[in-house]
């Protein structure tokens, strides 16, 4: 059985995967954007956050973008009426890192790279999962990052950056992804 969930979840992540970003001129923004949506609606099925990181089991997943939000209404489109655990989605733009408190997912969007190093330094250990989408935003210390590489979204995962902030990934998800910071998953 758990092979089956193990199977179904690897087909559903690597078929997002490798929805190709096309550099069309009318759209590449928008598809790219979307991919990014489904994999921060996915990893939520995928990732366990400290208990006290929800005041009460009826509090939504935050859904956090910082920076400039090039998701349109993709986002808000790939966690509408779902939920996981129970929970439903809430999709907030943030300004300030002091909100950062109400998220559970904070995107930081490629226009804050000069500002990594702060926004990472202050949710270090605040068990919020940071996903971004630069060649460097894992190696920095953020926990996802989305990156796009002959036109595919592909995942890279830093699980020092994530044990820090005690967020844990499941193996399921490892698997899939590129592993940056260890060289293996924990068994």
């Amino acid at each position: 059985m758990a092979l089956l969930g193990h199977r179904n979840l690897a087909i559903r992540l690597a078929l997002l995967a490798l929805v190709a970003i096309r550099t069309h001129a009318e759209t590449p923004v928008t598809d790219e954007y979307q991919v990014k949506a489904a994999f921060l609606y996915n990893f939520a099925k995928f990732v366990e956050w400290p208990r006290e990181e929800f005041s009460s089991s009826m509090d939504p997943i935050g859904i956090c973008v910082v920076g400039q939000n090039s998701f349109g209404r993709a986002l808000d489109h790939a966690v509408s009426g779902k939920m996981v655990n129970d929970r439903g989605f809430v999709v907030r733009q943030i300004a300030d890192m002091k909100q950062a408190n109400r998220c559970q997912i904070l995107f930081v969007s490629s226009s804050e790279r000069k500002r990594y190093g702060a926004i990472l330094g202050e949710l270090r250990t605040g068990g919020v999962l940071t996903v971004g989408e630069t060649e460097a935003f894992a190696e920095q210390g953020g926990m996802v990052n989305l990156k796009l590489e002959n036109g595919k979204v592909q995942i890279q995962i830093n699980l020092n950056a994530a044990e820090q902030a005690r967020v844990r990934i499941s193996s399921k998800l490892l698997s899939l992804a590129q592993i940056v910071g260890k060289t293996s998953p924990p068994k």
